[in-house]
């Protein structure tokens, strides 16, 4: 389990979120605040985080199941998919809305955050259309959407569009207007991200621009939605270490007190999750942190005391089912939740039974050599901060070239684990693939980016085999093993990348090459996630993505 930011004396030490829950929005209802995030082409998508205190969060289901057009999403889109949610409540219902840089922007809502959740329902077609965010306003009952736009999609970036939408969301009242054009504003470069507000007699939008890795963070003001607006910069990186600090939400205790979440972009980390203490200024503009500067460490909001929390990270596997934790590198065939599959090669994933741990069917695939192209990885966060993982795994698979392992996945993979032999001999192998984005040099065999040995194959009596990786600083991560003559390691220093957007995951696989019938499975058990001291978190050898 990965500590929580909850420091025990009244404050807390940002990220209070540290792992990849990009693009945060959340809100209050009552006492419970709630928070969703980018999910991008993983299933289930849309994230629902819980907390009674802003500190502390649980993680207690997902909205979106499967991403929609099913057929779309059946291979990975890693860096497709859902873009920049916003999370509402109005009519006593849960709105949540996202922008689909491929097709356009997208809501589901539900009475409960648990849901259950409507059918995605796109209101805008479009290419290009991202970051959507709902505002409806109680004093006059009009409904409003503001969005951005993607440049790689549309040719258009660097404003938002605003438009009147019916009050029951399912669509728009105009053709939208640029209500925010920063090419006009000296400085200003990819606005992007906002979030509608009303306060004060103003509308508001806060919105990030600057890029991802160096920007900041903005508000916008206008009498009227469709402006004019003026500006502000109100939350920038300063002399802190919390780069391009910016895209989130603001949220107001029952009390009073004003809070503002945003990201932080920290490479294969992927973007982490900052809280920020936020006050309205004489001038009637936000506050954000330090006088406009993150802030490390802070008193926690007055809000009544939780027990310490985060988001799960180990899983015992009850029952073979999996915890919320963990989303397929894409969508899952229909069957495959949780079924039997029997006699089908393509009919379950992850199968049920009477037992704990993870059955995960060796899935027929001609890609098995890239785990990149593969859906049915399984996956869940990397973690933020140094820390160990581990599990057990068992190959039960008696087909040729079945294997299964532990990975660390992103535009750059790594895994370690087992493979059925020729001759009927279980072994231990550790395999790599360089970075397809970096320009990797074709393999020995003229293969271009598909995995290479890290370390020699050894065999592993029994079929069984226990799996660490040690994630140093700066995303280093070191592989080790036992099959049942103590712990070793293997291969060098593999240096974690992310994707474009997406930091890299954490992934349990199981494969077996084309062929015909059922290949059998592999089993996981006592899968943890181990903090590392300080003394352990700096791994010694180089970081490498080459044997």
């Amino acid at each position: 389990m990965i500590p929580t930011s909850d420091l025990g004396d009244g404050t807390y030490r940002n990220p209070v979120l540290n792992a990849d829950w990009s693009d945060p929005d959340l809100l209050r209802v009552g006492d419970d605040f709630y928070l969703t995030a980018s999910s991008f082409g993983r299933a289930p998508g849309l994230p629902l985080l819980h907390s009674r205190d802003l500190v502390n969060w649980t993680l207690v289901g997902h909205a979106l199941p499967r991403l929609e057009p099913a057929r779309e999403f059946q291979t990975p889109r890693h860096d497709c998919g859902v873009w920049a949610p916003s999370l509402r409540h109005h009519d006593d219902r849960f709105w949540i809305f996202w922008g689909d840089p491929d097709q356009g922007v997208f809501q589901v809502n539900a009475p409960e955050i648990r849901g259950p959740w409507t059918q995605p329902h796109l209101v805008k077609a479009g290419r290009g259309l991202i970051d959507p965010c709902p505002l409806w306003d109680e004093d006059t009952g009009e409904a409003y959407l503001v969005h951005a736009w993607a440049r790689s999609r549309s040719g258009i970036k660097n404003r938002l569009t605003g438009h009147r939408m019916r009050p029951d969301a399912t669509g728009l009242l105009d053709e939208g207007k640029v209500v925010v054009d920063a090419d006009r504003i000296p400085g200003w470069f990819t606005l992007e991200g906002p979030k509608l507000y009303r306060h004060d007699g103003w509308f508001w939008i806060f919105a990030p621009a600057g890029g991802v890795e160096t920007g900041w963070q903005g508000a916008f003001r206008s009498r009227g939605f469709f402006g004019p607006y003026e500006e502000r910069i109100v939350l920038e990186q300063g002399d802190t270490e919390v780069n391009g600090p910016h895209q989130g939400g603001w949220v107001r205790t029952a009390s009073g007190e004003d809070w503002f979440a945003h990201f932080q972009q920290r490479g294969p980390y992927g973007r982490v999750v900052h809280l920020q203490p936020m006050r309205w200024g004489s001038d009637g503009w936000p506050v954000i942190g330090d006088e406009g500067t993150p802030v490390g460490v802070h008193k926690k909001p007055h809000l009544p005391r939780q027990p310490p929390s985060s988001p799960a990270t180990d899983d015992d596997f009850p029952g073979g089912r999996f915890g919320r934790q963990w989303q397929w590198t894409a969508n899952p065939p229909p069957s495959s939740r949780l079924r039997s599959s029997k006699g089908d090669p393509h009919g379950g994933w992850a199968t049920q039974h009477s037992g704990d741990g993870l059955r995960l069917t060796c899935v027929r695939t001609a890609d098995a050599h890239d785990l990149r192209k593969l859906p049915n990885v399984l996956t869940q966060r990397l973690p933020g901060a140094p820390a160990t993982v581990e599990v057990e795994l068992r190959l039960d698979s008696e087909e040729p070239g079945a294997r299964a392992g532990l990975a660390v996945l992103g535009d750059a993979f790594s895994w370690i684990g087992l493979q059925r032999g020729t001759d009927g001999s279980v072994q231990l192998v550790h395999r790599f693939a360089e970075s397809v984005a970096m320009g990797a040099p074709p393999t020995p065999s003229g293969q271009w980016g598909k995995e290479r040995d890290a370390a020699h194959a050894r065999l592993a009596p029994g079929g069984r085999a226990r799996l660490w990786i040690e994630i140093g600083t700066g995303a280093r991560c070191r592989f080790s093993y036992d099959t049942g003559d103590g712990r070793r390691p293997s291969g060098p220093v593999f240096a974690a990348t992310p994707w474009r957007w997406v930091g890299a995951l954490i992934g349990l696989v199981a494969l077996a090459p084309v062929g015909a019938g059922h290949a059998g499975a592999a089993t996981f058990t006592r899968f943890r996630s181990i903090a590392a001291d300080s003394a352990s978190a700096s791994l010694s050898a180089p970081a490498s993505t080459s044997a």
